[in-house]
């Protein structure tokens, strides 16, 4: 017996939708990224991109559990002397939800093109609307626990 190794131009691709009201947005993110990467699928070949698209809705809504709200740092630098610049999560969720979200995906996936390419496929709203009726997304079936 063989092992089945998916080919780029096999791939079918779903969408779906993640509520992230009142759920930690680590969770979220890594439900986000699993469907991503296609772990979920019977199909999985770890160097084909065989992900489907999310979107994540209620952005806002995620909660970080413990003291993770003043204690955790979203740190980004220029490259230049001095210029590394700390922006607490308090203020990255009252500002840009969306960001916070995409940060915490952008760490689960694989740092090479395949992950690159992965991330292009997850949309993430602040509230509970989104642009992607056409598309006919379905609710994701995997809890978040």
């Amino acid at each position: 017996m063989s092992t089945y190794m998916q080919k780029p131009l096999e791939v079918e691709r779903k969408w779906y939708i993640i509520d992230a009201a009142d759920k930690p947005l680590g969770r979220v993110a890594t439900l986000a990224a699993s469907l991503l990467h296609g772990k979920h699928k019977p199909t999985y070949t770890p160097h084909v991109d065989c992900g489907d698209h999310v979107i994540i809705i209620n952005a806002e809504k995620a909660v970080l559990t413990g003291k993770k709200l003043e204690k955790k740092e979203y740190i980004t630098h220029s490259g230049w002397i001095g210029g590394l610049k700390r922006t607490q999560y308090k203020t990255l969720m009252e500002n840009c939800p969306e960001k916070a979200m995409m940060v915490a995906v952008k760490g689960m996936l694989p740092a090479n093109t395949v992950g690159r390419k992965q991330l292009t496929r997850v949309r993430i709203y602040k509230g509970a609307e989104h642009n992607q009726e056409a598309q006919k997304p379905e609710l994701c079936p995997f809890e978040v626990k």
